[in-house]
């Protein structure tokens, strides 16, 4: 309620992951989930990869957005779509190179948006979020201009280059966790610094559209 209260459009709610911050029980998802007023979207972070289990735990979690932060090995899109209709599904892919550029280009047909962020599936003990790190921002930008479907920012965000990171990447949205939490739990003064600075930019934005308009 604290992030929906400072202006979060989404939650984002952590199933259980082989590393990050913010697990919690897929019990508290779901109470937290049905209390979720519309219109702020309900993320199941899930690190699972076969569609059966996905499936079978959104059903349990009651969320309105999947978001797969591991590769989808077993199963497929499709089966997601026709067993979980109106339910949107978010891949994450994470940038560790141009090699993600590809990656990306193949999955976001499938799903209805692509979130880059900056873990390593690769490493033994997997990273597939939270890992308060930035990534190459500018491969994120060229995933977005080359995918069809909206991108969602995370890595590394916080109050501060939050400006940078709209201006370089020009995401559809931003994913933050480490960046508005201190000693592990949101933190309320940096959520409200966040969407202040958001609100700045968007009212530059604004105001250099109108100059443009009046130009012309």
């Amino acid at each position: 309620m604290l992030a929906i209260q400072c202006g979060a459009s989404a939650v984002g709610l952590v199933s259980a992951m082989p590393s990050g911050p913010g697990v919690i029980s897929e019990e508290q998802i779901a109470n937290i989930a049905a209390r979720v007023p519309p219109p702020i979207a309900s993320f199941l972070l899930t690190s699972l990869q076969d569609s059966e289990a996905i499936i079978a735990q959104q059903r349990r979690c009651g969320t309105n957005v999947v978001q797969i932060v591991d590769r989808l090995v077993r199963g497929s899109y499709a089966d997601l779509r026709r067993a979980l209709p109106g339910i949107s599904i978010v891949q994450v892919v994470h940038v560790t190179g141009p090699e993600s550029v590809e990656e990306a280009a193949e999955v976001a047909p499938h799903v209805d948006a692509i979130l880059v962020d900056s873990g390593n599936p690769k490493l033994t003990k997997k990273e597939l979020g939270g890992t308060g790190r930035k990534h190459n921002w500018a491969l994120s930008r060229q995933i977005r201009e080359l995918i069809g479907v909206p991108l969602f920012l995370a890595g590394g965000l916080n109050p501060e280059n939050v400006g940078q990171a709209v201006d370089e990447v020009g995401a559809f949205g931003l994913d933050i966790c480490n960046g508005v939490r201190t000693s592990g739990k949101l933190d309320g003064e940096k959520l409200r610094t966040l969407f202040t600075n958001v609100a700045s930019l968007q009212e530059s934005v604004r105001s250099a559209n109108e100059a443009l308009q009046e130009q012309s």
